[in-house]
């Protein structure tokens, strides 16, 4: 029986397969109950001890590509927030749009002062009396968890700012937060600290209500990453550009050309887009 393999994670840890936790995967990407059976029959066909999570995703990946481009793309988007990368700022300009949809006032990568020294904050979100002072943990390689020495850092750093803010006049009534995102996992001592000192802390899976995953998908803010009808190239073309999410692509004809796409292939861009950010499950 397939419950029985023991397949190995990107942490190294080894672990039963399991059957139920890959349908979920395939479910959240709005695949069709033939389309899931299809994959899990496949998958489960080529299983083997010790085989690793890595290849269970590109074999399931691969079938999803073939059926839906869309579906795909959205089974793919824990891996398409990772090839953001290298460096962390695309990530901080996606979080930053991922906040905007949702009404607050934002800037990335602002210098501040706080009480002792100045601190570079990835994004500072406002709104109404609000004021939050968010830490963006990228990560582009998977099997990497955000422990506890995180949000104490981050902890000391918002203390800082927050003595230096309130001593400006005015500023007192106004209610201030650290937050944590990253697009990881946290450690049951992370979370415990965050939730001790009243951090805000928000991971690919947690919490249960507003993770990462489930902010991204309510609002259909997919990376361009996601896409399977540009290249890896021509990605990086438009993170280069500072373009992060694929609904700017659409019929932005000027765009494609600037990053040397071909028009014969414009249509089928826009078409994933379309379905991609502009089609509810």
């Amino acid at each position: 029986m397939p419950q029985n393999i023991i397949i190995t994670k990107a942490s190294g840890e080894r672990v039963p397969f399991s059957t139920e936790k890959l349908k979920r995967s395939l479910e959240r990407s709005g695949a069709s109950e033939t389309i899931i059976n299809n994959v899990i029959t496949e998958v489960e066909k080529n299983l083997f001890e010790g085989i690793s999570t890595k290849k269970i995703y590109h074999k399931a990946f691969a079938m999803l590509r073939k059926a839906s481009k869309p579906i795909a793309a959205k089974y793919k988007l824990k891996q398409a927030i990772m090839e953001l990368g290298p460096s962390g700022y695309p990530f901080e300009k996606y979080i930053g749009e991922i906040l905007k949809q949702q009404g607050f006032s934002v800037k990335v990568g602002e210098v501040v002062k706080g009480h002792c020294v100045n601190h570079e904050i990835d994004v500072i979100a406002e709104k109404g009396n609000n004021h939050y002072l968010i830490e963006c943990k990228y990560h582009n390689t998977t099997g990497i968890i955000c422990d506890v020495k995180i949000p104490l850092y981050i902890q000391a750093r918002f203390k800082d700012v927050v003595q230096q803010l309130d001593s400006v006049p005015g500023n007192g009534s106004k209610f201030n937060q650290g937050w944590v995102v990253t697009n990881t996992r946290f450690s049951t001592d992370a979370i415990q600290y965050g939730q001790c000192v009243g951090l805000n802390l928000i991971g690919w899976d947690f919490p249960k209500k507003g993770s990462l995953r489930e902010q991204i998908d309510n609002s259909m803010l997919y990376p361009v990453t996601c896409l399977s009808t540009l290249t890896k190239t021509e990605k990086q073309r438009l993170l280069d550009k500072k373009i992060v999410l694929s609904k700017e692509l659409i019929n932005n004809t000027t765009l494609l050309i600037e990053i040397n796409v071909r028009p014969n292939r414009f249509d089928a861009i826009f078409k994933e887009v379309n379905s991609l950010c502009y089609t509810k499950k």
